[in-house]
């Protein structure tokens, strides 16, 4: 067990070391219990300002560990042992680096969203110091733990955390003709009529002809991934009809045969509604029903459009009981947002406090590539596997956000399938 001495135990303090050594197998106690640590006789080392007599491995700790409020951090880049770390008022601070990047510290004190009201990209501290394609949690967790090692003359045995590849599959809009029935069905015709778009028209009348597939129906193919083995996630829309929430009535019989029949084998999840951000009653009325149309607790969520502002939105769906969110990355940039790629405890920084709610950082959504960046297929592939190799060396999960409009190579997303299988192939090779 490693030993840290500090002037006081806190709640960021020992949140850190958890994320930092927790996964890692690494046992750890903070104390301010001068006579214990000092005849402690394993590995231990200082976190204080604190002067000894003996010469203990000692941090000069920066303050944000032991706040407890949100202030704003003038950070600087710090060059310790080759790793670029963040310095706090001028002091560099590993730990603290962890920390603020975890908790997505600056987040909390932007005022600039874009018009989904979401926290950019390039506003990101991270990306601002390019470090938002690498898993800089990981980095410095490994690099402090070498240090450790080297200094203390120990092996911790640190063990790696894993690595999985995870498909998710957003339902937006289940299908492009099928279940859409009255005015929503005659508009949609009015709108191809008007704008003189044969092609839908002769697509529409197929489909509800029963003589072609629906082009946004993907479902076999979903479950087919299934069936490889990998663990599936899918996230249904289920709000009220509105601008931004535009999917088949979630009443429609064989839309809700169709949910209970993918939940046979994938975990079928909420995709809050656009409307329904940090709106807890909304929230609670989409859980209850999918709740009702499966029959079981809906306890998993991503948010639709990828609409997340901290802390209402964490705090709405604890309220509501989910335990799972898979909405952590940026819709216009790929890479890791809170500098990790394996599941951890959100720390609520307003409350100052630990929560249960368990956040799973994904890697990159099709629309980013496609939509955000204009990747081609070749640059697309490019990228994943760039974000896979850091992945893979420092252990993690590759989650990807696609829809099941995106992978049946329709429309603007021909081809694109291919990326989705270039990204399964990585499970092959681990």
């Amino acid at each position: 067990m490693v030993l840290v001495f500090v002037d006081e135990v806190s709640k960021r303090l020992v949140y850190t070391l958890n994320v930092m050594f927790g996964a890692r197998s690494i046992e750890f106690l903070a104390t301010n219990d001068l006579v214990k640590f000092e005849n402690y006789e394993g590995p231990k080392f200082v976190y204080s300002e604190r002067n000894f007599e003996k010469d203990y491995l000692t941090f000069h700790p920066a303050d944000i560990l032991f706040e407890e409020n949100i202030k704003p951090q003038e950070i600087q880049i710090y060059k310790w042992r080759n790793t670029d770390i963040f310095s706090f008022q001028g002091k560099p601070d590993l730990l603290a680096s962890v920390f603020y990047a975890l908790v997505m510290y600056d987040e909390y004190l932007s005022d600039s969203f874009d018009e989904h009201d979401r926290f950019m990209s390039k506003n990101s501290t991270l990306a601002k110091f390019e470090m938002l394609d690498k898993l800089m949690v990981e980095r410095w967790t490994v690099c402090f733990i070498k240090f450790l090692e080297e200094k203390l003359e120990i092996n911790l045995n640190a063990k790696k955390p894993s690595f999985s590849v995870i498909p998710t599959f957003d339902i937006d809009n289940t299908y492009a003709y099928k279940l859409k029935e009255g005015w929503r069905k005659w508009m949609s015709i009015g709108k191809d009529v008007v704008y003189f778009n044969k092609k839908r028209l002769a697509e529409r009348k197929a489909v509800l002809s029963s003589l072609e597939n629906d082009p946004y129906d993907t479902f076999e193919y979903i479950k087919e991934i299934a069936e490889r083995g990998f663990e599936v996630k899918i996230f249904w829309l289920l709000g009220d009809y509105a601008k931004y929430d535009r999917n088949v009535d979630y009443s429609h019989p064989l839309h809700q045969r169709l949910m209970r029949n993918m939940n046979q084998f994938a975990t079928v999840g909420l995709h809050p509604s656009y409307k329904s951000d940090g709106v807890f009653t909304q929230i609670k009325e989409e859980q209850n029903r999918l709740e009702n149309i499966l029959h079981k607790p809906v306890e998993d969520s991503r948010q639709h459009f990828l609409k997340m502002k901290l802390p209402q939105t964490y705090r709405s769906l604890i309220k509501c009981g989910f335990k799972n969110d898979y909405s952590l990355g940026f819709a216009d940039a790929p890479g890791f947002r809170a500098g990790i790629a394996r599941p951890f405890r959100w720390f609520d920084l307003k409350n100052n406090s630990e929560t249960e709610l368990l956040l799973h950082p994904f890697t990159y959504m099709d629309g980013t590539l496609n939509e955000y960046k204009h990747f081609t297929i070749s640059e697309a592939k490019s990228m994943v596997e760039n974000l896979t190799k850091e992945i893979k060396e420092y252990g993690g999960n590759l989650i990807s956000i696609w829809h099941n409009e995106t992978i049946g190579d329709y429309g603007k997303w021909n081809g694109w399938s291919e990326v989705l299988e270039y990204t399964l192939s990585f499970q092959k090779q681990t």
